[in-house]
């Protein structure tokens, strides 16, 4: 899977994504002012503030995948984790804070509601609608697995990819709060009490709470800098390893310049007998090699060094 490729299905995952949240977000508006159910507007709210996120990591992943130029010469690949950082703290402050709020007026209320029929089917498109979109985002980490032969869920945990990770989450998050809805409205009715709409709102709230503080770390430490995942060194690591005159590799250094970038710096031991000349094909070699083998690598410096340095 070539860069262009793998940034091209995440704008497909993250535009799918948004389309779903929208329709569904206007559903449940409609649901919720029908019956009345704090749990449902709570899962509105829930629908735009995940649009919103789509917005801003559409954005991200525009900006982000600008070329490199005199005045950016390593790209604007962290570009894209500021953006997605600004797509977790609003759905921190929106979704989050309006599910809570709306939930504990509703408990200190404890005003009737209306008929949940609507809502009960709005729960159910809109589960079959979450679904496919997180299917979709399944499919692409399982095609990332693959490629570096480990688990769908070490890629989702490691993947400097913030789109990937964020659409997942939120889709998780979905069905899971279209579950917690869907149970705040059940006992609800059956109880003739609408103080289970309010907990349900809550419980959806602190779902979103905890969706957004994982992705600002998340975001936080990629855009701090951190390294590039382990299968990805490792093959770094077995490629500098091959080449001609290449005795050791004495330090492997590699930073995440963005989703789709990767800065490496290695120090090397050379044979004693190399040349200069030898060296500087043995670089080019080795950037040959290591794009070849991973296009998100784009940038490679060797520096030659004594194994005891």
């Amino acid at each position: 899977m070539t860069e262009s490729d793998g940034r091209s299905q995440s704008v497909r995952t993250v535009i799918v994504a948004g389309c779903v949240n929208v329709a569904v977000a206007a559903a449940k508006v409609v649901a919720g002012l029908l019956s009345g159910s704090a749990a449902m507007l709570s899962e509105a709210a829930h629908s735009f503030a995940d649009t919103t996120t789509e917005v801003l990591l559409f954005v991200a992943l525009r900006r982000g995948g600008r070329r490199a130029d005199p005045g950016r010469p390593f790209g604007y690949g962290r570009e894209s984790y500021i953006w997605a950082l600004l797509a977790a703290v609003f759905t921190f402050v929106s979704g989050a804070g309006f599910s809570i709020t709306h939930g504990v007026h509703v408990i200190a209320a404890a005003k009737e509601t209306g008929d949940y029929f609507v809502s009960y089917a709005v729960l159910v498109v809109s589960f079959v609608l979450e679904s496919v979109s997180l299917m979709r985002t399944v499919r692409q980490a399982r095609r990332r697995a693959k490629r570096w032969g480990i688990s769908p869920a070490r890629v989702l945990r490691r993947t400097p990819n913030t789109a990937i990770k964020a659409v997942f989450l939120e889709d998780s998050a979905a069905l899971i709060g279209l579950g917690i809805a869907g149970a705040g409205l059940g006992l609800a009715e059956w109880t003739g009490d609408a103080v289970w709409d309010g907990i349900a709102s809550v419980a959806i709230g602190v779902l979103l709470l905890v969706v957004a503080t994982i992705l600002a770390r998340n975001n936080l430490a990629l855009l701090v800098g951190r390294s590039a995942r382990e299968p990805v060194q490792d093959e770094i690591r077995r490629e500098l390893a091959a080449l001609p005159n290449v005795q050791a590799i004495v330090e492997l250094l590699t930073l995440q310049l963005g989703p789709d970038d990767i800065l490496v710096v290695a120090k090397i031991d050379f044979a004693d007998q190399v040349r200069a000349a030898d060296i500087e094909d043995v670089a080019d070699e080795a950037r040959r090699r290591l794009t070849a083998r991973n296009p998100a690598i784009r940038f490679v410096f060797l520096v030659p060094t004594g194994a005891g340095s």
